[in-house]
């Protein structure tokens, strides 16, 4: 640990969560591309804090704007008002320096989802849990004119999502160029619900209570579509990590979205099933050929097959997420 920097110094000081002039500590955590996150020690607490970042931590050039910290402070408190323990309690928010604090949740006891499904501990329950609570936030977020208000962040969500995951990577593939675009006017013009943004096994807990959901940078009102999609994507990729627990990721994948689409009450759950299917081709590929390449998808062989999945499926789109994990297991065979 060190003594922390003077900017961050003085914005405890200014949000009162340090005693002015008492010791504090920070010491700096793993995180994303987008942000720096510490926990700091001082007073006889912890907490984090996390400050975005002009510039994300990739070899592409993507810049994004500093005030999605703002929207993903927003997002906390709605979420957490439906759904206490699917988020951490938000401590203090200082716009001025583009941070916010909030709770240390350890992680002996809120393990990384990712590292659990890394490491085989696969569990659909937990997916399931994922994408009942993910539900539960859309639902009671829906069709809310002053919520869509709230958080129209468009000018946000298309530099770090769309344009980063869709037209970034129709740019690499001219065969499916239109297909990707259109995908892209889709997903801008629902707006149906409080969308997080970046619903990664990466950005969620395993918690004692349930998921805890983090890293909604990217909330936008929006496309429900675009969240479970973004999720399911990862399930898929995470047979090429792992081989040997293959099944048991598309048992998550089929759990996740049952539960997802059992808590669709907002529009026809056939409508909200098919926009999916048919979107997630498109944030596959985009995890090979995007602006954010999936860091363990390194070998040519499996770039090829998510390349021959997701052509295939952005050529004869999907009505069923089944149906997109049946493309996805014969081109694992």
């Amino acid at each position: 640990m060190e003594t922390v920097a003077t900017p961050l110094e003085a914005s405890l000081d200014r949000l009162g969560l340090v005693q002015a002039g008492a010791p504090r500590l920070v010491e700096a955590l793993a995180g994303g591309v987008s942000s720096d996150i510490v926990r700091v020690d001082a007073g006889g607490r912890t907490f984090c804090v996390k400050r975005a970042l002009a510039k994300l931590k990739v070899a592409a050039e993507w810049r994004a704007p500093v005030e999605r910290n703002h929207a993903e402070a927003e997002w906390m408190r709605v979420a957490g008002a439906i759904v206490p323990d699917a988020v951490p309690r938000l401590l203090a928010e200082d716009r001025v320096a583009g941070l916010f604090a909030m709770e240390y949740l350890p992680p002996e006891r809120y393990p990384v989802w990712k590292a659990e499904l890394r490491d085989g501990r696969v569990d659909a329950a937990f997916a399931a849990e994922v994408g009942g609570r993910l539900a539960r936030i859309h639902a009671a977020t829906a069709r809310r004119d002053a919520l869509a208000a709230r958080f129209a962040n468009d000018h946000i969500f298309y530099p770090i999502r769309l344009e980063a995951y869709l037209v970034a990577t129709a740019a690499a593939h001219a065969d499916v160029r239109d297909a990707l675009l259109a995908l892209v006017e889709v997903t801008r013009s629902n707006k149906l619900v409080l969308v997080h943004g970046d619903v990664s096994p990466k950005n969620i807990l395993a918690g004692p209570r349930g998921p805890v959901f983090l890293d909604a940078e990217c909330a936008v009102y929006g496309d429900p579509a675009f969240d479970l999609a973004f999720c399911l994507n990862h399930l898929l990729l995470k047979c090429l990590w792992r081989p040997q627990w293959r099944e048991r990721y598309l048992e998550c994948f089929a759990s996740l979205a049952r539960a997802y689409l059992d808590g669709v009450a907002w529009e026809p759950r056939a409508a909200m099933e098919a926009r999916t299917a048919r979107l997630l081709p498109g944030l596959f590929l985009g995890r090979v050929d995007g602006k954010s390449p999936a860091e363990y998808v390194t070998d040519q062989r499996d770039k090829a097959r998510v390349r021959r999945a997701a052509r295939l499926l952005l050529a004869q789109p999907a009505a069923a997420l089944a149906d997109v994990a049946d493309v996805w297991r014969r081109a694992l065979a």
